[in-house]
């Protein structure tokens, strides 16, 4: 897959909440919203998570004592990786397929499902979510996938056929996406499809959606990014608003359109976290949103972000920890305080980027970022602000993140938030502070040249990565 991207603007330092002094300095490299000179009409998508391999440096490093290893190979469009009870893997391509392993030592690909005349395989768009029932070895073997539809919303795909061919070098394929899931049938392959959620309109094909994840409620948690521009402010003033959104109220806006109520622009699930039936993918009946007199919003946990691609939860928790992707200057990990308590967080995008307004939205004068600035404690910043720049001292996506509950590693990183970039090749870990949370004081690198589109704990407690170099999942292993 090939894609273009250009220097970014001027890093910045980076920003911890609750930390004095600086971490560290940045300088003027990539950043991950910019792109470069527009390709024509038929040419490749631009990416931000899926960057052409040759750009990713091949040659990992680890500390002392630490190994990596392939473990399964062959899946070159491999998003995601989840790990069974029973030792299966199942690993979701980007293409719209899931693939099954006995074991991490399988050697033998089942093909579960083949959903790729569904999905829209472009740019950053795809099949990247996937999850797996709780109870999938014990009576339940339901599975479920997050993926971007190969046509609009309402429309029977496959429309584009994975190419976009509408003759504007920069007016992308308006697409939709799908929360849906499947039974295992007795020889392991995928029943017929259920379609829980259609929604996401998406006029630019990055920050689409990204996570699925069972909460310990037994709730089904899913991510969406704003589908916006990105590489100019987006207010839904773009090449006709195709989304149809109301004026100043589309764009990277779609993601505070829980604070535009109205009855002509019904609530739409951009840029934020839902909390769903995993039976039916509707709203539970105790979500914080239920019975405001807005029906659209009520799966909606929390929102005003620009691409929560990657989320986890503290284990023995409800607190939820987001690696949000973002534009010109800053990566954020937020943090969902409670997934249950009945508080509804805004993260502030595209008004606030890192700990302050984002500058060219600020300049745009667009009345929902000027009541918001007006009232900036209903923001919630994010725990850690990282910087655009080139290194491992900066980020430009973040792509995986995860928490290692305990193993075969030191014990030093019992607890410990793994987070990590796949265009950099870095990996950095941040050890926890005695609620759990991660002390962002502490973050330090942990690895160098690997590729990772999805991080997962799996067999033994280890780390486990999709790596977007080579199509294949590694193990971090402690040797000693």
């Amino acid at each position: 897959m090939a894609s273009t991207r250009t220097s970014g603007r001027v890093g910045r330092t980076l920003l911890a909440l609750g930390v004095t002094g600086v971490l560290a300095m940045g300088a003027t490299l990539v950043g991950a919203g910019s792109v470069g000179a527009s390709p024509g009409a038929n040419a490749a998508a631009r990416t931000e998570l899926f960057p052409p391999r040759a750009m990713v440096h091949p040659h990992v490093t680890l500390p002392p004592g630490f190994t990596d290893s392939v473990v399964i190979s062959g899946r070159p469009e491999g998003s995601v990786v989840q790990f069974a009870a029973d030792g299966r893997v199942y690993i979701g391509d980007k293409a719209g397929r899931v693939w099954e392993y006995d074991s991490i030592d399988g050697t033998t690909a089942l093909l579960v499902k083949d959903l790729s005349t569904e999905v829209y395989d472009w740019g950053d768009r795809g099949l990247l979510g996937m999850a797996l029932d709780p109870n999938f070895t014990s009576g339940n073997p339901y599975i479920y996938v997050l993926y971007t539809l190969d046509a609009p919303i309402g429309q029977q795909p496959p429309v584009y056929n994975d190419t976009c061919n509408n003759g504007d070098q920069d007016q992308w394929c308006l697409a939709g996406a799908r929360l849906s899931r499947f039974k295992l049938k007795a020889d392991g392959t995928g029943g017929a499809e259920q379609i829980l959620i259609e929604d996401w309109c998406q006029q630019f094909p990055s920050h689409s959606i990204g996570t699925l994840a069972f909460g310990p409620d037994g709730a089904l948690y899913v991510g969406g990014g704003d589908g916006a521009s990105y590489n100019q402010v987006d207010y839904g003033q773009l090449y006709g608003n195709p989304c149809g959104d109301p004026n100043m109220q589309g764009g990277a806006l779609r993601a505070q359109d829980e604070r535009t109520h109205s009855q002509t622009d019904p609530t739409g699930m951009n840029g934020s976290i839902l909390r769903v039936d995993p039976s039916t993918g509707n709203a539970l009946p105790d979500n914080p949103l239920v019975g405001n007199n807005d029906p659209t919003d009520d799966r909606i946990i929390a929102y005003g972000m620009r691409n929560p691609y990657r989320f986890v939860f503290k284990p023995g928790t409800d607190r939820i920890f987001i690696g949000d992707v973002g534009w010109f200057r800053y990566e954020e990990l937020d943090r969902i305080g409670s997934a249950t308590d009945g508080t509804v967080e805004d993260f502030g995008w595209p008004c606030y980027e890192g700990m302050g307004a984002e500058p060219e939205y600020q300049a745009a004068n667009l009345p929902i970022c000027t009541r918001l600035y007006a009232h900036p404690k209903k923001v919630t910043k994010p725990l850690l602000a990282l910087s655009h720049g080139s290194g491992c001292s900066f980020s430009n996506v973040f792509s995986g993140i995860e928490f290692y509950e305990g193993g075969g590693y030191p014990a030093k990183f019992g607890g410990a938030l793994f987070m990590a970039d796949v265009y950099d090749g870095c990996m950095w870990w941040m050890r926890p502070k005695p609620d759990g949370d991660p002390n962002v004081g502490s973050f330090k690198v942990f690895a160098t040249g690997l590729a990772p589109v999805d991080l997962k704990i799996g067999p033994g407690g280890d780390i486990f990565y999709m790596d977007w170099n080579d199509g294949s999942l590694h193990r971090i292993s402690y040797t000693g």
